[in-house]
């Protein structure tokens, strides 16, 4: 197996970055001060496990962020993931436990590396986790929130696997809390709306984009793949 050595250029502040904290809010009663008691009913919501409805905004969600961190120091820090999948991708095993099989990638293994170096409650591998849930057309999103680890068992593969593939492993989640997230962010967005949105043209390719940053950055000149190029390969691996 080999493993790429490339160097990490992830900016860390110095001794000679300077902060002016006068402006910063430094603690929730500060916080709390700035805007107005929180909603009884968005107090209320959070609920200790998924509940029929829960459970069947993931059944018809194709698209789930995953949100990760860890403080060990080869480990990415905090990361937001995307995964997708067919409507149902993600399986609900019952109301505290969750299956989202991995998908060839990158390989960076942000994501998998965070939870993996995880020792949240003590437990080696385990890491605190969050979920946001997408279904196209709903402005509103599913937060779920627990504690996940990396699993290779077999019935957990097993039951992850698609017309494709069987995956090479799971992240398996037990849920701590769910609530409903309301739709105002998608709607001031117009995530859903076709009219909003932008030709593809009007941005790079991304590998045109990755060429640009590479020489930039690390002054190595690489080649760029088109829009069609980099689709047709990401076409022989989804």
């Amino acid at each position: 197996m080999s493993i790429c050595n490339t160097p990490s250029l992830r900016w860390k502040p110095g001794t000679s970055h300077t902060v002016d904290m006068s402006s910063h809010i430094t603690s929730i009663e500060a916080l709390r001060q700035l805007y107005d008691p929180v909603r009884e009913r968005s107090a209320k919501k959070e609920l200790p496990e998924l509940d029929s409805h829960c459970q069947r905004f993931i059944a018809l969600s194709p698209m789930v962020v995953v949100s990760t961190h860890a403080d060990d120091s080869h480990s990415p820090g905090a990361d937001a993931s995307p995964r997708g999948g067919a409507p149902g991708f993600v399986k609900v095993l019952d109301a505290h436990t969750l299956l989202i099989p991995d998908a060839p990638g990158n390989n960076r293994l942000d994501t998998l590396e965070n939870i993996a170096v995880g020792r949240a409650l003590g437990v080696p591998g385990q890491a605190a986790v969050g979920l946001l849930f997408l279904v196209p057309g709903m402005d509103e999103t599913l937060r779920v929130h627990g504690l996940a680890v990396l699993s290779t068992a077999p019935e957990d593969l097993s039951l992850c696997k698609d017309g494709r593939r069987s995956p090479k492993l799971a992240i398996r989640l037990t849920v701590q809390s769910a609530y409903l997230h309301c739709g105002k962010a998608l709607m001031r967005s117009a995530l859903w709306d076709a009219s909003r949105h932008i030709e593809r043209s009007r941005l790079p390719s991304m590998g045109e984009m990755l060429r640009d940053q590479i020489a930039q950055y690390r002054g190595e000149e690489v080649p760029a793949e088109t829009q069609a190029e980099m689709l047709e390969r990401y076409r022989q691996t989804l």
